[in-house]
């Protein structure tokens, strides 16, 4: 009977030992996926909201001393995009596609970074590598950027046309496809494509401007109806100025001028140099 309760009580140890173990490796398991969930929070955090040049040293740092983890090669290469590095990030972008787990995405950031660099054929190039059942809002942004680059222009409308249905946030697509248009020459579809942009984001004061470039080329000296602040009308009037003068239109640029300085005068000396000059 003694020998029995020695016995019960043995496996009872070892199972509470099992139990202890197995509860001691659960609380490890946890922490590292506590210390994980850190991590990945402070790595959105330096991606996002960090000051790009910290990012570009953490990540750095973080790749040199886990070279195999591609997560923070990418954060390294995004991260040079965001301090306005595209030289380094190209790269860095490069050892990443190079990585065995690289993806598609990779390579359109790559071709990105070449953009970004002004080497339009490599970045041509790069696209060329990606299937082309890859279809993404990116790749037909850079696509039609790229044919822009070449002056591809039916190209460029239908890659900009595919970019606009693949996003839900067209309205930077629409400013850069006016550009475009501004670019060739084709003045009024550049301005329907500015309003576009402006009706889906109407802080976008490059899309504001450019505008003001197209109303002012087809001689369209009035304010168009949209949103703007003070200092705007006051930096688009001057805009708008400029565009006239450069048409000629003297005497209706310093009228606008005058209009820009009146608007604004505390914040926007530029308009008054411009109307010296010209009155000089």
């Amino acid at each position: 009977m003694r020998q029995s309760i020695l016995m019960m009580l043995s496996a009872a140890t070892i199972g509470l030992a099992g139990c202890e173990q197995s509860g001691e490796e659960q609380v490890q398991d946890a922490l590292a996926d506590l210390n994980m969930a850190d991590e990945m929070n402070l790595n959105e955090i330096m991606l996002t909201v960090g000051d790009p040049n910290q990012a570009v040293a953490y990540f750095a740092a973080a790749s040199q001393e886990e070279p195999e983890r591609i997560d923070m090669k990418r954060g390294l290469a995004m991260s040079l995009v965001r301090a306005q590095r595209p030289a380094d990030a190209i790269g860095a972008w490069q050892e990443v596609v190079a990585h065995e787990e690289s993806t598609n995405e990779d390579k359109i950031s790559l071709a990105d970074a070449y953009v970004r660099n002004n080497d339009w054929d490599t970045a041509a190039a790069t696209l060329n590598t990606v299937p082309p059942t890859y279809e993404t809002f990116r790749r037909y942004r850079l696509e039609a950027m790229v044919a822009d680059s070449r002056q591809q222009w039916d190209k460029a409308d239908s890659f900009y046309e595919t970019a606009v249905g693949l996003t839900t946030r067209p309205a930077s697509v629409y400013n850069n496809w006016g550009y475009s248009k501004l670019s060739r020459g084709d003045y009024g579809a550049a301005e329907r494509l500015f309003m576009d942009a402006l009706r889906l984001d109407s802080s976008l004061f490059t899309a504001k401007n450019n505008l003001i470039l197209a109303r002012g080329a087809q001689r369209k000296y009035t304010m168009p109806l949209i949103p703007m602040s003070q200092i705007e009308r006051a930096q688009l009037l001057h805009t708008l100025a400029l565009a006239a003068i450069k048409q000629n239109d003297v005497t209706t640029g310093k009228a606008l001028l005058r209009d820009a300085i009146e608007t604004h005068p505390q914040f926007f000396e530029e308009a008054q140099r411009s109307l010296d000059a010209l009155e000089a």
